[in-house]
């Protein structure tokens, strides 16, 4: 029985690798990453010695680069599989291997490591006691909203990525079936110009609008309760995290 490594990568700030990410990158003699380039980043940057095999696995090639992993572990090697930033299989590559690995009787492991998801609602301000993590929504904006209405009741705050082309849209779309609730727009998270914009959706649409955004953005909105509406305070700072 071989392992199979899920090891969490810096989503943006290298330094947030773990010792025990290292030591496993290290050891393991394949290694399967979204981009082979980005990969070896952390290998330069920490003057590591590279694994024997590198093999590239993303959205274009997870069935082929399954295949390989999956014969790996079945020789007796153990893998490593990362992503560009965060876990694998969390809105990236990894959800097929991993079933594929469990049905062969292969062992997993995740080290864990930075993820957005955490990370922006601990900055956001809003209640982190519960709360759905949506990956990215749809593009179109029908889509987009019955994406948002299948949450618009519950109380959880909502977690989502977005691209950075796509924020005012769907900010606007949010504000439409979510109504005015206070929010929370995380640029580039851990990484030289994070910026985080807090207010109301009302507001955060408005000034997303015809905004130019250059990163990967995560977004939190508060959960379906009158204590987040436009009626009540918002949240602290709001008015001083404007983007620029």
């Amino acid at each position: 029985m071989s392992t199979l490594y899920l090891i969490a990568t810096p989503i943006g700030n290298l330094e947030d690798i773990s010792y025990r990410a290292v030591r496993i990158m290290t050891e393991v003699s394949a290694l399967a990453c979204e981009d082979t380039r980005l990969t070896r980043r952390i290998f330069d940057r920490y003057d590591l010695p590279k694994p024997r095999t590198i093999l590239a696995y993303h959205e274009h090639n997870e069935e082929k680069a399954g295949q390989r992993i999956l014969g790996l572990l079945n020789d007796g090697v153990d893998v490593a599989l990362c992503t560009d930033g965060g876990y694998p299989g969390i809105s990236d590559p990894g959800y097929r291997i991993v079933r594929d690995a469990i049905e062969a009787d292969h062992r997993i492991e995740v080290i864990p490591g930075a993820s957005a998801v955490p990370i922006a609602l601990l900055l956001s301000g809003l209640p982190t006691s519960s709360y759905t993590f949506k990956g990215f929504p749809p593009r179109k904006s029908g889509q987009r909203k019955r994406f948002l209405e299948a949450d618009a009741e519950l109380p959880h705050s909502l977690v989502c990525f977005e691209s950075p082309y796509r924020v005012g849209k769907f900010l606007n779309d949010a504000l439409e079936v979510l109504g005015n609730r206070q929010a929370a727009v995380c640029i580039e998270l851990t990484k030289k110009f994070e910026r985080i914009c807090r207010g109301h959706l009302e507001d955060l649409a408005q000034q997303f609008a015809d905004a130019k955004i250059k990163g990967e953005v995560t977004i939190v909105i508060a959960g379906n309760n009158p204590k987040f509406s436009k009626d009540l305070e918002e949240l602290p700072d709001s008015s001083s995290d404007r983007l620029r």
